[in-house]
């Protein structure tokens, strides 16, 4: 399982560096959508890229993966409400829904509850 868990590590981190920098376009035009403020936008995308290497980190330095696995997931939770709250199809919710079940079985398996 600890394996997997470090494949899903690097996927959520992988994953959210990807949108977060190369698809930075699309989370300006999300965030409009959401009616929040650049501020909020880019502690978010800080946020998100820190945790994400933390999570990275923690392929080699196992004490930081249950912190950032779960804030990761709380940032995904917030996620999928933002979806709901602008009503956006659920083909939107599907990323951030994966990531959040990545995110909760990476905590699960560090905290030796998988």
């Amino acid at each position: 399982m600890e394996k997997i868990a470090i494949y899903c590590q690097l996927i959520i981190a992988i994953s959210v560096i990807n949108v977060w920098v190369f698809r930075y376009d699309n989370i300006v035009k999300e965030f409009v959508q959401y009616g929040l403020s650049d501020l909020i936008r880019n502690i978010v995308g800080a946020t998100k890229i820190s945790l994400s290497t933390l999570l990275i980190v923690g392929i080699f330095y196992e004490k930081v993966v249950l912190a950032s696995s779960l804030l990761m997931a709380f940032l995904m939770i917030c996620a999928q409400i933002a979806h709901v709250s602008v009503k956006n199809p659920i083909v939107k919710y599907i990323p951030s829904f994966i990531l959040l079940f990545l995110s909760l079985f990476v905590a699960g398996v560090n905290h030796g509850m998988i």
